[in-house]
């Protein structure tokens, strides 16, 4: 995972920094794909350029699908082949726990799921369980850091931004029991 964006622009809201974006239909609905010239930094589903303004107040944000089709058509293939994940750049930001927590998600492999608890276990910190949900729930880059691959310490799916039913269809896809196209 890079960290390219310097902390200092993801805390200033993106100041001095390019951000191209699209928007492209998967199987997933609509998934909005935001890069730097590093790298990734937004994957979301049902959103829009009002998201990026919000979080990257101070950027240039640019809509140029063209040169993102390579990040895009990725991003698609980490979807429908997530035990084949592409290795692709990523450019985000975050605290030291937060940058632990999404290193610790990235190493839950296809088909798996780990609890909160084993999340804060794995970055070392076994009593801020509350903050390894807090730093999942912070990533932002859904599917490529897969945070819809955490649940529960009773196994109930927990939350997922992008709808329980999505998280659902990931995990039930991933696992081999279902299918990304079933309502």
């Amino acid at each position: 995972m890079n960290a390219a964006m310097t902390p200092s622009a993801w805390i200033n809201g993106g100041a001095g920094v390019s951000i191209y974006w699209a928007v492209a239909e998967t199987v997933l609905g609509a998934m909005l794909l935001a890069a730097t010239d590093k790298g990734i930094c937004r994957l979301s589903f049902d959103e829009n350029e009002s998201v990026l303004t919000r979080r990257f107040p101070n950027a240039t944000l640019l809509s140029k699908g063209g040169s993102l089709s390579a990040l895009i058509d990725g991003a698609v293939f980490a979807i429908q082949n997530p035990k084949q994940m592409p290795q692709l750049p990523l450019d985000v930001g975050g605290t030291d726990f937060q940058m632990a927590v999404w290193q610790a998600l990235q190493q839950i492999p296809a088909g798996e799921t780990r609890n909160y608890a084993e999340i804060a276990v794995a970055v070392g910190k076994p009593d801020a369980v509350r903050a390894a949900g807090t730093a999942n729930g912070a990533n932002p880059v859904s599917v490529l850091i897969p945070c819809h691959r955490v649940i529960r310490s009773d196994g109930g799916l927990g939350g997922y931004a992008y709808g329980l039913d999505r998280k659902r269809r990931l995990l039930a896809w991933e696992s081999g029991q279902g299918g990304l196209f079933s309502a």
